[in-house]
């Protein structure tokens, strides 16, 4: 509850997890993938499933430029954690991102907190 009581979009209200989206600034993602192995840990997945994969682009030479990123994807598995949200705690994904580039935004502040992101964001929306 203290992590709820420091996220404005969560402040003072139980958190309804439809109404919510994981924004992900993969500019900062160094391709650790922990996000993947704390969420595999969290929900008891198999190897074989997933509820988020980190993707690498690159390398790759474009436009005179180099593109390397990598990219956490959440797959239809993800229900944003939501028996730790509603908890008080932050969704495993986030809670253990070394990079914090990774948040839980309610859907009427994404667009808002895409832009302030900048470029290299991406949303998911279960």
């Amino acid at each position: 509850s203290a992590w709820i009581q420091q996220a404005p979009s969560l402040r003072g209200r139980r958190p309804n997890m439809s109404e919510y989206a994981l924004l992900i600034d993969y500019k900062y993602c160094t391709g650790c993938h922990v996000c993947e192995v704390s969420c595999r840990k969290e929900h008891d997945l198999p190897l074989d499933e997933w509820g988020i994969k980190v993707n690498e682009l690159g390398p790759a030479k474009m436009k005179g430029s180099w593109l390397w990123d990598y990219v956490p994807v959440p797959s239809d598995l993800c229900d944003l954690c939501e028996d730790r949200v509603k908890a008080g705690k932050k969704p495993a994904c986030i809670h253990h991102c070394l990079a914090q580039c990774i948040e839980l935004v309610a859907l009427d502040d994404l667009s808002t907190a895409m832009a302030d992101h900048g470029r290299k964001v991406t949303c998911f929306i279960p």
